[in-house]
Formats: C-alpha cells, sequence, structure tokens
C-alpha cells in the first residue's frame, strides 16, 4: 500500500472512543515476545499475514490497534486464548520492510486496556476493551518510591554499556510515577512474564515495588559481571607481565651464553627436523610449526599441541628402509620351515621376490589377502614372509573395529586427538617398508562414527597409497613399499569396493594326511619343546594322532590338534613332575584315557538305507560338513513343512525340488491324489545351526522322491549341486571343502555337478584315490545312481489306500443289505396264530 502513515504522525491518531459503558471498539495486533507500555515509542514486528493484514487495516481507518502479547511466541496461528487479556492502546507508523519477510512498524503507547469481549476472529481480531486506570494507596510512599527507583536506575545506566547516559537525563525529566517505571521497565532486559506482570499491575504503589525489585536484581547481575570482568583484566595483565619478564629473562640468558629450557627443546626439535630425512612438503610444514612454536609462550594451551605433532613427524619412518633379502633359495627354504603345504601362496611370494630382484624399482607392493578356515595358518604366514624377505613384521586386528578415525585418525582440534592405528603402527616398526598384517578385515563393522572399511580404501590401493593422508597428519605419506597382508574367513562381508583392490588367495582346509604331517612335523616338536618334554623320550604313534583327529577334532585347520596334542602332554608332564611312571609312546587308547570320551562320533552320518534320509554336503566357514535331510508323508491336505532353520534360498530350493517331483509325477507312479491328500514334512536335524544356500538342491529332490516312491536311498552316497525346476543340476562352490568333509565322515562316494570337474585340479591325488567321484547334468542321472529299485509289490501307501478302499465297499454293502432287510420287515404284515 502506498498509504501507509509515517512515523511522524502519532499525533493525528487519536485514541478509541468510547461508549456509554465504557467500551471502545479496537483492532488487536498480537505481538510477539514484546510489550509495549504507555508513552514509549518502540519498534514492533509484525510476522504473519493477520498481523498484518490488522496493521494495514487500522492504518488504512487513521486509528489505534490494541497490542497485546502472545503467551506463546511460538505459536503460528494464535486465537484468542493464546493472547494475554491486558494489552496496550497504541498508534502505528510506517511499516519497514526486514530482511525475513517481515515488517517491523514504530509503535506508540497509549494507555493500558482489558479485553472484555471478543467482536471478530477473521481476517483480524476485534474486541471490545476498557482502560485500565491507575489506583494509589499511599501517596507519600509513591514519592519515596520515585526516588528509590531513580537512583538505583541511575547505578545500573552507570555499570551497563548498552544504556546511553542520555537515559537517565530523560527519567530524570518524567514528572509522573507510572510513566517513569513503565520507561525504566522498558529499558531493562527482563523476562516475558514479568514484562506483562508490569503491564497488568494497576496498583501503582505495587507496580513500583515490583518495578524496584527488576531493577535491584539487574544492578546485582552488573555488580558481579563487573567484579568478574575486573579480576579477568587483572588475570591478564599478570599473564602480560609474566611474559614480559619472560622475555627479559631470555634476553639476559642469550647475553650470558645461557638458554631455557623451552629454547632448548625448540633447538632439539630443529636439529631433529634437520636430520630426519623428511621430504621436502613435509619438511617445510615442521620449520612452519617450530616457527610458531618459538613465538609462543611456553604456557600457552597451543604449545602441547604443536609439540605432539612435531614429535609425530620426527618420529615416523619417512626413509628409513630395511634391505631386501632376494635369495629364492633361501626365502623358499624358510617358508617350507614353517609352514607344511600351501603351494599357491608360496609361489606367489617367491615371484616378487624374483620380480623385485630384476626391476628393484618397478614392481609395486603386493596387496594379498588370505583367505580361509581359522587355524590353516593364515596370520603366521605372514611372519614367515617378513622373515624370508628379511623385513620387519608388524600385526593389526580389526576385528570389531567400528569407528573410520581408528584407520584414518582425529583431527588436530580434538582434545587427545593422534594419529589411526596405520601411522601408529608405522611409528612402531620403525621402517617404511615392513609386512604390514591386517588381521580379520572381514570381521571390520560400521556405525555412527563412521564406516572402517572405506577408510581402507586409500590404504589399500596401489594407486593411492604414495600419498596416503591421516586426519592428524595432514601430509602426505608414502605407503607404497608396505606388503599389506589381510586375513579374512569369509568374502561376503567385505564391501566389493574394497575386495577389488585385494589379490585374494585361498587357504584350503587340510586332508587327514596333511594333518598328520603337520603335526608329526610341526605342532609335536614344539608341544614337546613348550612343556619341558624335549629330554623325555615321548613319541606318539600315528593310530593315536588318527584318533584325535577323527573323534576329537572337526575342523579345516589344527587349530583344535594342537590344543589336544598339548592336553595330551600335560597329562604326561604332570605324571612325570610327580615322579610317576609315564608312557613313552602315546597308544589310540592313551588319547581316549587322557582325553576321555570322544566328542565326535560317527560324525552325523546315515549308516541305514532309507526312505527319505539323505546325506548332504554343507560348505561353511570353519571347513566343509555334512548334514542330513530328512522327509517325512503325513495324511493332510497337501502343505509342506520346512524346519531346521533353513534360509530363504534354502526354502526355494525345497520348493523347486517339490516343483520337478510334481512336473514328472507320473514317470514315477505317483498318483495326482497324494499331492492333497498328504502333507510333506522336511527337516535338516541340528536345528540351532542356521542353514542356507542352493546346493541342497539335489539333496533336498532326492529326499521328497524317496519319500513320495518309497525307494531306499544308498546310505553311502553324499551329494550336492543346485537344481533347476527341469532338473538340471547346477555348479556350486566350495567343492574341495564338500569333498573333505566326505572323506571325514568315510563317505566314499560322491555325486558332484559336471561343471564342477574343472575343480579337481583342488584335490590332493591321496583324496582323489579315496572317494568315487559321480559327475552328474541332470537329476535323473541322481536318482538312477542313488534310489534303489521300488519294492516288487508296490508302495505301502497304495496298499493301504487299497485295504482302506476294500474295507469301506465292504461297509457299505453291508450298510445297503441291513437297510434292505429292515426295510422288508416293516412292509411284512403280522400274522394272527
Amino acid at each position: 500500500m502506498t498509504d501507509l502513515i509515517g512515523a511522524n504522525e502519532f499525533e493525528n491518531i487519536g485514541n478509541a472512543v468510547a461508549d456509554t459503558h465504557g467500551l471502545a471498539e479496537l483492532i488487536v495486533l498480537p505481538l510477539r515476545g514484546a510489550v509495549v507500555y504507555p508513552n514509549i515509542v518502540m519498534p514492533v514486528t509484525i510476522g504473519d499475514n493477520r498481523a498484518l493484514a490488522a496493521a494495514r487495516a487500522a492504518m488504512s481507518a487513521n486509528r489505534t490497534v490494541l497490542g497485546v502479547t502472545l503467551k506463546h511466541p511460538s505459536l503460528g496461528a494464535p486465537g484468542p486464548a493464546d493472547l494475554f487479556s491486558v494489552g496496550t492502546e497504541m498508534a502505528l507508523g510506517r511499516m519497514i520492510p526486514m530482511m525475513d519477510n517481515q515488517k517491523t512498524a514504530l509503535a506508540q503507547g497509549r494507555r493500558r486496556m482489558v479485553i472484555v469481549e471478543v467482536m471478530q476472529n477473521e481476517p483480524y481480531l476485534i474486541v471490545r476493551a476498557r482502560e485500565l486506570g491507575d489506583t494509589i494507596e499511599d501517596p507519600d510512599e509513591i514519592d519515596i518510591l520515585v526516588q528509590t527507583l531513580t537512583n538505583l536506575f541511575q547505578n545500573v545506566v552507570d555499570l551497563n554499556d548498552n544504556l546511553p547516559d542520555e537515559v537517565i537525563n530523560y527519567a530524570l525529566s518524567i514528572d509522573e510515577p507510572s510513566w517513569l517505571g513503565d520507561f525504566i521497565t522498558s529499558t531493562l532486559t527482563l523476562p516475558l512474564d514479568d514484562r506483562q506482570r508490569v503491564l497488568e499491575t494497576t496498583n501503582l504503589n505495587e507496580r513500583l515495588h515490583f518495578v524496584a525489585s527488576l531493577v535491584s536484581r539487574e544492578l546485582n547481575m552488573l555488580e558481579l559481571k563487573d567484579e568478574i570482568t575486573g579480576h579477568v583484566q587483572q588475570e591478564m595483565a599478570r599473564n602480560q607481565r609474566e611474559i614480559y619478564l619472560r622475555e627479559q629473562m631470555r634476553a639476559i640468558q642469550t647475553e650470558l651464553g645461557e638458554e631455557d629450557i623451552f629454547q632448548q627443546e625448540i633447538n632439539d626439535l630443529r636439529e631433529q627436523i634437520a636430520t630426519a630425512g623428511l621430504p621436502q612438503e613435509v619438511h617445510e610444514r615442521a620449520v612452519k610449526e617450530v616457527t610458531r612454536l618459538a613465538i609462543m609462550p611456553p604456557m600457552a594451551p597451543e604449545v602441547g599441541i604443536i609439540r605432539t605433532y612435531l614429535d609425530w613427524i620426527v618420529a615416523l619412518p619417512w626413509s628409513k628402509v630395511s634391505e631386501d633379502n632376494l635369495d629364492l633359495k633361501r626365502a623358499q627354504e624358510m617358508l617350507d620351515q614353517d609352514h607344511y603345504g600351501l603351494p599357491k601362496i608360496k609361489d606367489r611370494i617367491l615371484e616378487h621376490i624374483a620380480v623385485r630382484k630384476l626391476a628393484p624399482d618397478k614392481m609395486k607392493a603386493p596387496i594379498l589377502c588370505f583367505v580361509g578356515p581359522p587355524g590353516v595358518g593364515k596370520t603366521s604366514l605372514g611372519q614367515s614372509i617378513a622373515r624370508a624377505l628379511g623385513r620387519e613384521f608388524v600385526r593389526v586386528s580389526l576385528g570389531g573395529v567400528r569407528d573410520e578415525a581408528e584407520i584414518r585418525g582425529h583431527r588436530r582440534t580434538y582434545i587427545g586427538a593422534m594419529p589411526g592405528r596405520v601411522l601408529q603402527t608405522m611409528r612402531r616398526v620403525g621402517t617404511i617398508n615392513p609386512v604390514f598384517m591386517l588381521d580379520e578385515i572381514d570381521k571390520l563393522g560400521a556405525d555412527f562414527r563412521g564406516d572402517p572399511a572405506a577408510a581402507l580404501l586409500e590404504v589399500l590401493d596401489p594407486e593411492q597409497n604414495r600419498e596416503y593422508s591421516d586426519h592428524y597428519l595432514e601430509l602426505p605419506y608414502d605407503l607404497s613399499r608396505v606388503i599389506f597382508i589381510t586375513t579374512a574367513n569369509e568374502l561376503y562381508t567385505m564391501p566389493p569396493a574394497l575386495l577389488d583392490r585385494l589379490e585374494v588367495i585361498e587357504f584350503p582346509g587340510y586332508t587327514e594326511e596333511d594333518k598328520l604331517d603337520i603335526a608329526r612335523t610341526f605342532l609335536i616338536p614344539k608341544q614337546l619343546e613348550s612343556h619341558g618334554l624335549k629330554d623325555a623320550g615321548l613319541i606318539f604313534q600315528q593310530d593315536a594322532l588318527k584318533t584325535m583327529i577323527r573323534d576329537y577334532t572337526y575342523e579345516a585347520g589344527v587349530r583344535n590338534l594342537n590344543r589336544e596334542i598339548g592336553n595330551v602332554m600335560r597329562k604326561v608332564a604332570r605324571r612325570i613332575a610327580e615322579e610317576k611312571p609315564h608312557p613313552k609312546r602315546i597308544t589310540s587308547a592313551r588319547v581316549s584315557e587322557y582325553l576321555g570320551p570322544p566328542e565326535y562320533v560317527g560324525l552325523r552320518a546315515n549308516d541305514l538305507d532309507s526312505v527319505g534320509v539323505v546325506t548332504g554336503l554343507a560348505w561353511t566357514s570353519g571347513g566343509g560338513d555334512i548334514m542330513l535331510i530328512e522327509v517325512s508323508i503325513l495324511p493332510g491336505k497337501g502343505t509342506m513343512m520346512l524346519t531346521g532353520q533353513l534360509g530363504e534360498v534354502m526354502q526355494e530350493s525345497a520348493q523347486t525340488a517339490m516343483s520337478y517331483l510334481r512336473a514328472r509325477a507320473a514317470d514315477f507312479d505317483i498318483p495326482s491324489d497324494d499331492f492333497e491328500d498328504f502333507d510333506i514334512h522336511i527337516h535338516v536335524p541340528e536345528g540351532a545351526i542356521p542353514k542356507d544356500g542352493p546346493s541342497a538342491g539335489v539333496t533336498l529332490a532326492t529326499a521328497i522322491i524317496s519319500a513320495f516312491t518309497e525307494r531306499k536311498v544308498r546310505s553311502n552316497w553324499a551329494m550336492t549341486g543346485e537344481i533347476t525346476l527341469h532338473g538340471r543340476v547346477l555348479p556350486i562352490g566350495g567343492m574341495r571343502e564338500k569333498v573333505l568333509a566326505a572323506r571325514r565322515a568315510r563317505i566314499r562316494n560322491i555325486i558332484l555337478p559336471a561343471l564342477n570337474r574343472k575343480d579337481l585340479v583342488e584335490l590332493s591325488p591321496a583324496a582323489l584315490r579315496d572317494m568315487n567321484l559321480l559327475f552328474v547334468d541332470n537329476m535323473q542321472q541322481v536318482i538312477e545312481a542313488v534310489l534303489l529299485d521300488p519294492l516288487p509289490d508296490g508302495r505301502q501307501r497304495d496298499k493301504n489306500r487299497e485295504k482302506d478302499e476294500t474295507a469301506d465297499e465292504a461297509k457299505d454293502a453291508d450298510s445297503k443289505a441291513e437297510k434292505a432287510k429292515s426295510g422288508k420287515k416293516k412292509h411284512e404284515r403280522p400274522t394272527s396264530g
């Protein structure tokens, strides 16, 4: 609007005229967080659309408005109940637009008013209000209160830098006590409730008493603030005096040829930086930080932060390199001396040494990932690699790490900040080219503190780790010479981006022959030495070791086997210590005596040809395992029950196997009524263990077909493979571990997918000689191999059905005959004698 009233035209706006009952009709302007007093001119904010409409309507009509404060300033669309009942009639001046789409108007307070009746609510509030006059109880007390209030306010103005001296002059010129109280209240920073209380109090004596208490409280706060400020200034002056005196003392010591301790430390730092062999960028940064440190007072808070930062820069290895031993024959001997087997891993290390020998500066350090079940020697092989190369070895366990800052460090701005584990470890090892093992990388976690696996992307990337940046150091650090070796039990938990940077080398599980050789060559000699039995002449017979491997351990590695060997040796060591007779040879009987009853009896294998019971093969993080799948056919309505903690994929495999059987029901002479009259229950024992995966499809289909056809399954066969709806057998993973699991369970015959024939290279010649491997392309080949011939006299379920039908027919015939007989008797007439 262009006809807004200017701030200099308050005198042209008259007060609202009251009617015969003393009531005046006024437009209400809601005030947010502000209270306007009579005779006081102050800016008011017009925030929402209703307030803007009210202000424009009043200005258009050249009328005053009733400024009423909201009880809760944050309300969006206030109603009459959200306003205080007492407000101030006021005139509005020209509105000024603000930056946040609000408007501000200058308001002049006229008189106190109390709302009596609401006349209109939309588009703005119109009320009828009555003027509130002042009442005086004791006129003499008013004069005393005015004098006291004036003195207190003068002291407040003297202590408050935000109030100009003209304010007290203006207050002294006010000759009305009510006006004086309102003016002083408007200059103070008070809570909204206290401001509203001053407006609502009509008793002038009580109002001035309350205003005096508010001014006294403000004066006490200002005096306390002034006292604290004085103390601070005094402390600053003392610190400045101490700095001045220290500078004087330093100048005197310099003249005398004596330097203080702080200066000596700075000189030591300069010397360490000069001899640390730092790269150019790092050297410049260190010199800059030392220069900053030198000009600071020793007691400054930042001195400790800079000093710690410089200590880290100087302590890190920037150029110290351990010389590689490139003797291939020596490396081969060391690797063979420490570990049995593992030809692929050993070949990879020897290949790296060969390339380093031919092209020392061309080859980038490998980043390896050893993946395999627990106990196969992943961590210890890292130590052997470092020993073969002549490098330092360092290990960091990442299991359970959830904070990204543990890898990349904290910013220097945080209290107690320090570099991440990578640089901490590099400082500890002292060389720039160690063998760095990141153990259990698949056990990393992520939460609100970040993803440590993402922080490792730069560390384990040969293209990036040449200039690795830690959050604490904020300088490029060269990790390209480090041989990083990570270990994991499983790969599926690792992010694809991290896995892509690693050269994965799988550690297979050991066969029984491997474990025997490892026990004789490595485990037993170490345990004899650690138990003090090196000279006791103790010998483990082969049958004793086989008993321990078969009956007391069930693992892909040799960690538990090593533990059980140590257990036997402790028994012998105790008898020697007690000077009792002790055996010289450990036989199978001695193992059973020392270790108690066997823990793994029968290995859960099926020994009887049964209907609906099939032996399957499974892969686990601890190696391979066997599992039984049982299927029972029960009278019901054609539903299928799955028990044993089966995952979604395994449940889908069961559905696929069932659909394959129903599609070929006629080929197996299975009546279609069987799928509607009987329920099928599929159970995988050891229900406490979760199971999942598609490779049980062949096993499930065989068990279901066996249960419906009542043909027994050969118990000396195990199988694995994924099945399709049309009966094709698809390849599976972990073939080597599954074959070894069947071999441990002494099951010689195994059915495998034909497409897994390529994986035969992973099996040892001994395992191939012991096992009979049948490779199949379709389900029909599986059925022909493992299902026995059908019973000559048919299925028992069909016999029971025929028997039931014959019994029902006989029962119906008897029922009809009985009805006919009773009907004949009913129609015969009685005869008289």
